[in-house]
């Protein structure tokens, strides 16, 4: 059987987002795929059955969010009209797709109201002059992927389902959440923060706001429904009961989940140390709700996510990634990564002893996969650090070894089929070890974990990753002369950050990188929160920037061109300093890339993304008995 090569991430193709039909008979979800001829990414949307093969629904090429009628006779979706997404019905019965929507910069998803004839949806709103000067008065005037934001805000509308006239619901200096109904209809809940120093005070709260009879009606004026003991991350209704998502104590911690009645809070998560994960890019999860008398939630566990239900019991667990849940009728669709696969859609009977039906299969069952095996490493302080070894386990003897490190810093490695780094499965074919690495500040090993290298950026987590090394060493894994470090986001701050520590790295691949903690204060969409929350508000001691004469590793710097979250003048600094001092040095800079570019990308630059890391590696690092080359 022939091992995975490059070319296969236009084979793999991706589910998400799954929505079971009310009667729990069906599922819709998307599918994306990256498309070679138009070197873009392609989203359909599916349905698959009990029983029976998945079919399409939509052609795309970029259709995503199915969302049923409360009747299930009907799947509203996302389809692009001259380049924003709009609103479209598609019949079940029979028939094409109808627009809805006409919002001048592009609708959200859709939210059905609980009868039926109304949809709710955030959408941009505001006159941006793209070429005007950009004046601000606060912080916060720029976002990663959307760029400057030059004014607009986020508000909420409401459309009737079958005339399309429209209504909007909220107005001011504000971005809102996505709207969740309230069970009679009349009022949609969301979650923003209002604060006038909200660009300085991390905050945000749960509101509730009525929905205006006809498009001539006065905006709504929100009513706070939580207090400042929570950050809110989302709210919504679900079975009746409103379902908060939320930090205590602090922005830097887990997410718990709250349900909210008649203004008592009462804590669904506590006793759980793991963080809920209501799902983002890179973060996956899935929106809490009821399924039956069940309340089900995803939260982290030891590297995966993985579903719940209230009082704890585990749901879908093992070497399970869910990035998706939906729940109808006595049953919970989801989506889930697995070692073999990057995602299928399964059916979980709660009514039928828990069994769970394979709805899919988007594994790449005609190419030979090596599977990441869970081992447990000791820090020097005796802390235990979970990690995840890829390699071919037919060989013998020591070989070459990737370090690769995850962002965030509070992400997470898992043990799962990764389409995002098709690397670490070329690389085991030819003979390295790919070396993941939980470390501290990592998500899913409780929260002291999780917030141990807060104001200790490098300085905590340091040993956390040389000591497995040198296990793997000791053990003869590892070649201590055939080192390589790369990661990306937190992973490429780490990246500059040991090389200025040791010089055991013969190669060094910082992607998407943080160099400077002080420029980057001032210049990330995020800058601020990371020196005063994550970093301690002084970033003295922690920036790799004040010890890059002690570099010595060839470099190589992947850093998307459009990044507001770290932005490339994060890897411009670096390269010069490295230049400047003769170490051998690249930068490679994708035009239009935001931070996220590896994962949603064009698929060319997450092709050459890839390749690039593997060329660099054998440039600098040889095979057993050869030399590496000066070029």
């Amino acid at each position: 059987m022939p091992r995975l090569s490059l070319s296969d991430l236009h084979r793999i193709a991706v589910p998400g987002d799954p929505r079971l039909r009310p009667d729990g008979g069906a599922v819709a979800y998307t599918v994306t795929t990256a498309d070679r001829e138009s070197d873009d990414n392609h989203s359909e949307i599916w349905l698959a059955a009990p029983g029976a093969e998945p079919r399409r629904l939509t052609g795309g090429p970029h259709d995503s969010c199915p969302r049923w009628s409360p009747t299930g006779r009907t799947l509203a979706f996302l389809r692009p009209v001259e380049g924003r997404p709009q609103i479209h019905l598609l019949p079940m019965d029979g028939g094409e797709p109808r627009l809805l929507t006409d919002a001048p910069l592009g609708a959200g998803a859709a939210v059905w109201s609980p009868d039926g004839t109304r949809i709710a949806y955030a959408a941009p709103y505001g006159q941006a002059d793209p070429t005007a000067p950009v004046v601000t008065d606060r912080l916060g005037y720029k976002a990663d992927g959307a760029g400057l934001l030059r004014g607009l805000t986020t508000q909420l509308f409401v459309v009737d389902a079958e005339t399309g006239e429209t209504v909007q619901v909220t107005s001011g200096d504000f971005l809102a959440g996505e709207p969740s109904w309230t069970p009679d209809g009349l009022r949609l809940t969301f979650v923003a923060d209002l604060e006038q120093d909200r660009d300085l005070v991390v905050g945000g709260a749960a509101y509730s706001v009525d929905v205006p009879e006809t498009a001539d009606g006065p905006t709504g004026t929100p009513e706070r429904l939580t207090g400042p003991e929570l950050i809110c991350a989302g709210a919504w209704w679900s079975g009746g009961r409103l379902l908060v998502a939320a930090l205590t104590g602090g922005p830097v911690g887990h997410t718990r989940l709250f349900h909210l009645d008649d203004g008592t809070l009462t804590e669904v998560t506590e006793g759980l140390d793991r963080n809920l994960m209501v799902g983002a890019p890179g973060y996956p999860g899935a929106v809490p709700q009821l399924a039956g008398d069940d309340l089900v939630f995803c939260a982290r566990d030891g590297g995966c996510t993985h579903l719940y239900r209230a009082g704890g019991e585990k749901l879908v667990g093992g070497d399970q990634v869910v990035s998706g849940v939906s729940a109808a009728a006595g049953r919970i669709a989801y989506v889930a990564a697995t070692p073999y696969s990057a995602g299928d859609v399964y059916l979980l009977d709660l009514q039928g002893g828990l069994s769970v039906t394979r709805l899919t299969s988007y594994a790449l069952e005609d190419v030979e996969l090596f599977t990441p095996r869970s081992r447990t490493f000791t820090a020097p302080d005796g802390t235990p650090v979970e990690g995840f070894v890829l390699r071919d386990e037919t060989l013998t003897g020591p070989g070459p070894l990737l370090l690769d490190v995850h962002g965030g810093p509070h992400n997470t490695w898992a043990p799962v089929f990764d389409g995002v780094h098709l690397y670490h499965q070329i690389l085991a074919a030819r003979g390295w070890t790919v070396l993941t690495l939980n470390p501290r500040g990592s998500d899913g090993y409780g929260e002291a974990f999780y917030t141990a290298v807060a104001g200790a950026w490098g300085i905590a987590d340091t040993d956390d990753f040389l000591a497995p090394i040198d296990e793997l060493v000791a053990e003869g894994i590892a070649d201590p002369d055939r080192l390589g470090l790369t990661g990306y986001s937190y992973g490429g701050y780490i990246s500059c950050w040991l090389p200025t520590r040791t010089d055991r790295f013969r190669a060094v691949i910082p992607g998407g990188c943080v160099s400077d903690l002080t420029s980057m204060a001032g210049t990330s969409d995020l800058g601020y929160f990371l020196k005063i929350h994550e970093c301690g508000g002084d970033v003295t001691g922690q920036s790799p920037m004040e010890n890059v004469g002690k570099v010595t590793a060839p470099t190589l710097l992947l850093h998307g061109e459009d990044d507001d979250r770290c932005p490339v003048g994060q890897a411009e600094q670096w390269f010069t300093a490295l230049r400047e001092r003769g170490v051998p040095v690249r930068l490679v800079r994708y035009p239009g890339g935001s931070h996220l570019f590896i994962l949603n990308g064009r698929p060319s630059h997450r092709t050459d993304y890839n390749e690039r890391i593997v060329a660099w590696l054998e440039q600098w690092i040889p095979a057993a008995g050869t030399t590496v080359s000066p070029s």
